[in-house]
């Protein structure tokens, strides 16, 4: 009886101890911008980060935790965050993050600890180039750039483009020489380069420069900030050109500080946006679950770049069948044909999403989604 009882316990010893293993938490890591410049589109990825994971909150068997820390849009903060996130709450994987710069400092961090690290709206090449354990949910700055020039180009047939680019931000730079390339190979002449900082107010000089050439469209790859003041002081001094800028303007604030200037502005964007006409299963469905969750405010497609990023991890723990790093990492550079709120999501050879340009207009004081540019 005595023996029995014994192995009883013994079973209900590791009956116990198998529950508690598979219990046993898969950690991720989010580092994004929630103070400081970028911090309206680092709050938004969060936010989409969340939802994802209140929708699916374990995987393998195992719950899923995140630990989240602020890079407070800073270089030196995002490392430090990185470092933090590893080594103290020891993650398996990092979603992050909004600004290349920032991900650029991050990311050798997780490079070095052997962390996969997806990004989910760091656009600059450099972010993945040469490094294994680099990943991101959007498009780069080459393909941006092209999409831009061509819309521009074939779509509304401009053929004199000035620049107008913060030298300070490798995004602005990058994008900036992207679109002009890719607008030169075309056929289109750029007529005008003007450079700024990022602080700058007053940009008056730059754009009676621009203004004399006469373009018919000024690219300006800003932050929704300093491009809507360029926006307004653009007008008051006359300038009848398109004004045309990237990603990073998707905010509503934009309109709101630019006001009546900001009218007819064009940018390029990823694939949703929350009045697109034709949207896909997944998109209704992240859009409804959304407006479920934060009521308040409508998603942007840095939202959905956030969930796309938690997707993926969770998409590539089960192919890997294990949080181990390693593992996961190869699974993540396996991504393909993965159905999300952004379309089918698959990774080339050097770890980035592969997806379409959006356009967006402003019109009537409001962003309406032109849909598409079709690369040659």
């Amino acid at each position: 009886m005595k023996a029995l009882r014994m192995m009883c316990g013994l079973f209900a010893f590791i009956a116990f101890a198998g529950t508690a293993l598979a219990a046993e938490p898969i950690k991720l890591g989010v580092y994004l911008p929630l103070t400081g410049d970028n911090a309206f589109g680092g709050q938004l990825e969060l936010e989409g980060v969340q939802l994802a994971h209140q929708q699916f909150p374990e995987v393998l068997g195992r719950p899923v935790t995140i630990s989240v820390v602020d890079n407070k849009s800073d270089k030196v903060e995002a490392a430090n965050a990185v470092s933090r996130l590893i080594e103290n709450d020891k993650v398996v994987g990092i979603i992050g993050t909004y600004g290349s710069s920032l991900a650029m400092a991050g990311g050798e961090v997780a490079e070095r600890a052997g962390i996969p690290m997806i990004g989910t709206s760091c656009t600059n090449p450099l972010v993945t180039q040469g490094k294994k354990y680099s990943f991101r949910a959007c498009f780069i700055d080459p393909y941006q750039g092209a999409g831009a020039a061509a819309f521009a180009f074939k779509n509304r047939g401009y053929r004199k483009a000035a620049l107008l680019t913060d030298i300070s931000n490798d995004y602005a730079v990058g994008l900036s020489n992207f679109f002009r390339r890719s607008f030169l190979n075309l056929g289109g002449e750029i007529v005008s380069i003007m450079n700024y900082q990022a602080g700058d107010q007053d940009y008056t000089a730059q754009l009676t420069e621009i203004i004399s050439k006469n373009p018919d469209v000024v690219f300006m790859p800003a932050y929704f900030a300093q491009g809507s003041i360029i926006m307004k002081q653009a007008r008051e001094l006359g300038g009848k050109f398109v004004l045309m800028g990237g990603d990073a303007m998707d905010n509503p604030d934009t309109v709101k500080i630019a006001g009546k200037a900001a009218e007819g502005f064009l940018q390029t964007t990823f694939p949703y946006s929350v009045n697109m006409p034709k949207m896909s299963p997944e998109a209704k469905a992240f859009t409804d679950a959304w407006k479920a969750a934060y009521p308040q405010k409508d998603p942007n497609v840095n939202a959905a770049l956030g969930y796309n990023s938690y997707l993926m991890f969770i998409d590539a723990f089960k192919r890997a069948g294990t949080d181990d790093p390693e593992a996961v990492t190869s699974a993540l550079a396996a991504t393909k044909n993965l159905s999300t709120p952004l379309g089918v999501l698959t990774l080339n050879e050097t770890h980035d999403a592969e997806m379409p340009v959006g356009i967006i207009e402003i019109r009537d004081g409001k962003s309406v989604y032109l849909g598409e540019v079709v690369l040659d």
